[in-house]
């Protein structure tokens, strides 16, 4: 390298007499400018971390990846530290998915919320597929209560309904596997399945001791939500069996072919039916709640209940009851409330069932689905009949027959035998007007003799035996007549036939 070069790569500071200062400069290679440069802007960063991330005033803490979740979130410690404890030492491999499953549910599970509920993908993707306008099961509102799941209502017209599970059944197992300890998300996939299939229920009822199985057909579960009929005197009876995306205007319909048929009166059914969407509950409320008068009462996570008060849309004008009863939860009890205390409109028959929680689902990114309950529901007074439940203005019970066990078809029944399902068979028996003998559980001459009694009426097989096509006769038997003497509907046309008359 000549001297040339090796001066012209170094800052050139001797000045020279006859040189102006002016007109000074400094002479450098590219290459060494943009290095100076390059090492300018390493330094000012260094400085730049160093101020910002040291002393008791430091504006920002830098962390790694690694331990972001436990700097930002500390009370998650624990459960990081038994992960790693479990990935670490437990003697087999884990299944990585199911162990976070598992610790999602029992987050769930502590809260003691029987209507939050967590799906991982796959149940998620079930339950989405199995559900649409119409689907296929058995058609039963249920929900997980105390480690076991709880029928709240059965669907109209359903099998669950043609097979006499009842509000408050206890399902103990299903196919012979125990669903103790499982959330209802789980047990409804277990339970549904292919129209035509069948699946057996172990159901527990009241006190009994002794749970007894229930055999039901899969169908397509039907998806008309409200059901009108003119009874006599002008009195129409419209049931509601659930408050779906288009039950308003299913009953709007309905109202409209009533009162083309002379309504003068109106019944409103809502026995058994478990609720839904909160929107449709508003809007049927808003039909009996005069203008600006309270509908009901929304209270969020953190905030003041909100007030949602009716409008100045149609209303029904004639004088109504409403019919209720232990299955009538949740949007139902929305419209009992409203109804009740913003309305005067009476309320005939057992206490409701006590939902006043709202659920809201999220899915989540991996495709999962976390329902959680994000807010309560007051009625317009500003009652909360969470587990409570709403009581009746008039009081009318079901009758005892109303609340037999279903009889297993496929079980046989004869004289000599002795057990629980023969007893009840016995009181069906003694409703519809036979004369079983003493109600002792004994299949003895006089239960033959009305067993026979029964078949030849009907024209079956005469041979005192009940299983079979005698059974499921016995029990439509039992159906119809509580259909015909329905004493909570008999005493709502009595009430709305006194204000008729007023």
């Amino acid at each position: 390298m000549d001297e040339k070069e090796k001066n012209d790569g170094l800052d050139n500071m001797n000045e020279t007499e006859h040189e102006p200062r002016a007109k000074r400069f400094i002479q450098m290679k590219p290459f060494s400018l943009v290095m100076l440069v390059f090492g300018l802007v390493l330094a000012t960063a260094a400085v730049t971390f160093f101020a910002l991330t040291t002393g008791e005033d430091k504006v920002v803490e830098v962390v790694s990846p690694q331990n972001h979740a436990n700097v930002d979130r500390k009370e998650f410690k624990k459960l990081y530290d038994a992960y790693d404890e479990m990935k670490k030492t437990y003697y087999n491999d884990i299944d990585e998915t199911s162990i976070i499953d598992g610790a999602i549910n029992g987050m769930i599970e502590a809260l003691g919320d029987p209507f939050s509920d967590y799906l991982n993908e796959k149940e998620a993707r079930q339950l989405n597929e199995s559900i649409s306008s119409s689907f296929e099961g058995i058609g039963a509102e249920i929900q997980e209560l105390n480690g076991y799941i709880n029928v709240v209502s059965p669907i109209k017209n359903s099998p669950a309904e043609r097979a006499g599970l009842l509000p408050n059944d206890l399902i103990i197992a299903v196919d012979g596997t125990s669903i103790q300890g499982m959330s209802s998300s789980e047990a409804v996939l277990l339970i549904r399945g292919e129209k035509g299939t069948t699946v057996t229920l172990s159901v527990r009822r009241g006190q009994m001791a002794e749970p007894f199985d229930v055999k039901i057909e899969r169908d397509v579960i039907p998806i008309e939500t409200v059901y009108a009929e003119m009874l006599d005197d002008h009195i129409a009876h419209i049931r509601i069996t659930s408050f779906s995306e288009h039950t308003y205007d299913e009953l709007l319909k309905a109202l409209d072919e009533m009162e083309n048929e002379g309504m003068e009166g109106l019944i409103v059914d809502v026995r058994q039916n478990p609720g839904g969407m909160l929107n449709t509950a508003i809007d049927i409320s808003d039909l009996f709640v005069a203008k600006d008068k309270n509908l009901f009462q929304y209270e969020g996570k953190g905030s003041n209940p909100e007030v949602y008060v009716a409008s100045n849309g149609r209303k029904v004008e004639v004088p109504v009851t409403l019919v209720i009863d232990d299955g009538s939860a949740s949007a139902s009890e929305i419209l009992a409330g409203a109804l009740k205390e913003s309305a005067n409109i009476p309320l005939i028959g057992i206490k409701t069932y006590g939902k006043g929680t709202v659920q809201t689902p999220r899915d989540l990114p991996d495709g999962s689905n976390l329902k959680l309950t994000t807010a309560k529901w007051l009625t317009p007074d500003g009652n909360w009949i969470h587990e409570k439940g709403i009581e009746p203005d008039i009081e009318v019970q079901y009758p005892t027959y109303a609340m037999l066990p279903f009889l297993d078809p496929t079980v046989e029944m004869k004289e000599g035998m002795v057990s629980p399902a023969i007893k009840a068979a016995e009181e069906m028996l003694q409703a519809i007007g036979y004369e079983p003998g003493d109600v002792d559980g004994l299949f003895d001459a006089s239960t033959k003799a009305a067993v026979e009694s029964l078949q030849e009426k009907l024209s079956l097989e005469v041979d005192g035996i009940l299983a079979g096509d005698t059974t499921y006769a016995l029990m439509n038997e039992l159906k119809d007549k509580i259909k015909k003497d329905d004493p909570q509907l008999m005493k709502a046309k009595e009430v709305l036939k006194e204000k008729i008359g007023e």
